[in-house]
């Protein structure tokens, strides 16, 4: 009732926002089209004191990656509110891309971050198609359109466009860490080759800030009566179960292996 009454300072209140999955384009994912409501309501609601970022997220899309991480830097600009984030078990790869829209970063003692770098995976159905003698009959114009494809044999001039494609995402990746993190980051360690670095070793490299919690962190820059507001993404089960009807069992299953592939990476 305190911030009712006039001329009575209210506690300050931290939004506390959620960024935890894989970041891709699906419904299950973290994107920037679902998380975008979530931010806005964090950030316009009442005046916070600060947003806290809780992210525990593998990394995925690096264009989701940057484009949510681009929405958290505009509205802090523009409501002149500063950003923490908290990583819990992991902010790897994209997940740290989204750390880094924070002015201060801070992990558990056992959170993993780094991983900066780019990564494709993919399979090759060339034999598979022989050895059942299963011929595939695929028509382009444009010598291009049939890049990477999974059911001819690998060339060498698609995997060198693919690394010219990398190449470019990754240096993306490190300018916005540079340009984020800055002289905080420690020269002597590297750290741009899809390194990961676990707790303090994050803190030494310049990855993070501190060792902490967000209650304890939080309170003790806002003071002991400071109140958390939480703000997380509110799935619906049964549209949920109809874009997994939608896109079938075989896409739900690829979709589900490729996470379990990227938490996997991090043994979790």
């Amino acid at each position: 009732m305190k911030r009712f009454v006039p001329f009575l300072k209210a506690d300050p209140v931290v939004a506390v926002v959620r960024l935890s999955g894989v970041i891709s384009t699906g419904r299950a994912g973290l994107n920037d089209a679902v998380i975008a409501p979530v931010l806005e309501k964090a950030f316009r609601r009442g005046k916070p004191a600060a947003v806290a970022l809780v992210i525990n997220s593998p990394g995925g899309s690096p264009a989701q990656s940057s484009l949510i991480a681009a929405r958290i830097r505009r509205l802090s600009e523009e409501h002149d509110v500063p950003v923490h984030a908290f990583v819990e078990d992991v902010a790897a790869s994209g997940g740290y891309w989204l750390a880094c829209s924070a002015g201060n970063i801070v992990v558990d003692p056992n959170s993993i971050t780094g991983s900066i770098g780019v990564i494709s995976a993919s399979f090759g159905f060339d034999k598979l198609l022989d050895r059942f003698g299963v011929e595939r009959r695929v028509h382009t114009v444009g010598g291009a359109k049939s890049f990477m494809d999974p059911f001819q044999p690998e060339k060498t001039e698609d995997v060198e466009r693919l690394k010219q494609l990398q190449e470019a995402i990754h240096e993306n990746f490190v300018a916005q860490v540079r340009a984020r993190r800055g002289d905080r980051l420690n020269p002597e360690v590297k750290m741009f080759g899809g390194e990961i670095f676990v707790g303090r070793n994050a803190v030494e490299a310049g990855l993070a800030d501190e060792v902490g919690h967000l209650v304890p962190t939080m309170r003790k820059l806002f003071g002991d009566k400071v109140r958390f507001r939480r703000y997380g993404i509110r799935r619906n089960p049964l549209a949920f179960l109809g874009a997994s009807l939608a896109r079938g069992a075989v896409g739900s299953a690829l979709e589900s292996a490729e996470a379990r592939d990227l938490w996997s990476r991090y043994g979790l």
